[in-house]
């Protein structure tokens, strides 16, 4: 009877009968027993391959070729399946990293456009050339403010009102209102001409109150009054200073008394 190893070599017995010969006569039968009583010598085995070996491709088909096919195709799968896992991750980082909203995408172009701007501005000849700018602007405010330089001395209630509304609004009018018999209005008037002096650019005045229409207790115990205005607006008013500076009193201190309340500008 013929083994599962010599079917799978594909050798064929010396005492195999085919079921397509007929029963034979008695000298086939003699002639079988004399074979099997003969020692056989020439059958050979030829062992598989090392399971490791395998190159891709088999000659052996039975059951060990068979498994060792298997486990190299589940260990391809394998790889396969984690190589592929692998470019699924570097994808998704990627899309993860490229992907970006509208508004992301506006952050990131308004971040960009201050980036370029900021490097415009560090930029040496556009610096000098916006520095250069800037003086020219300021020269020209500078021409175009009115210079005053002295106390002007208003006359009636028009120009009193003329001064107060038709003034340059960049420029702070500073009324003096007065009465001749008081000792510190005029010290008042002393410290004034100086300031108009040094800051040329204010517009300093003054009024007799008899001329202003005020009440009689106003001009014997509001005087000296500071009136200050801009734009047509009051932005300082300042009465019967003599209890604050008393009657003798100089520039200095007429000086620090509205660069303390915002009238005039600190050195």
């Amino acid at each position: 009877m013929a083994t599962l190893e010599d079917k799978i070599l594909g050798n064929k017995l010396q005492n195999y009968c085919s079921s397509s010969e007929d029963d034979g006569s008695e000298d086939e039968s003699r002639s079988g027993d004399e074979e099997r009583n003969t020692p056989q010598t020439s059958l050979q085995t030829a062992e598989p391959p090392p399971i490791n070996s395998w190159n891709g491709s088999t000659s052996n088909t039975g059951p060990k070729g068979v498994l060792e096919d298997w486990r190299r195709f589940k260990q391809l799968e394998a790889e396969n399946r984690a190589e592929l896992a692998k470019e699924r991750i570097a994808l998704a980082k990627k899309l993860t990293l490229s992907v970006k909203t509208d508004r992301e995408e506006a952050k990131v172009k308004e971040h960009q456009d201050l980036e370029d701007e900021l490097n415009e501005l560090i930029d040496e000849d556009f610096l000098m050339q916006y520095q250069r700018q800037r003086m020219q602007e300021l020269m020209a405010q500078l021409q175009k403010t009115p210079k005053f330089g002295h106390v002007l001395t208003l006359n009636n209630q028009d120009e009193f009102l003329n001064t107060i509304d038709k003034e340059d609004p960049k420029v702070t009018v500073i009324i003096h209102i007065y009465d001749n018999k008081t000792v510190a209005c005029s010290t008042m008037n002393g410290c004034l001409d100086v300031l108009a002096s040094e800051y040329p650019s204010y517009k300093f005045c003054r009024i007799l109150a008899d001329i202003t229409g005020l009440s009689r207790h106003f001009r014997v115990e509001g005087v000296p009054a500071i009136l200050v205005y801009k734009g047509g607006q009051i932005i300082g008013n300042f009465v019967s200073l003599a209890n604050e500076l008393g009657n003798d009193f100089y520039a200095t201190d007429m000086e620090r008394f509205l660069i303390e309340y915002g009238i005039l500008p600190e050195k």
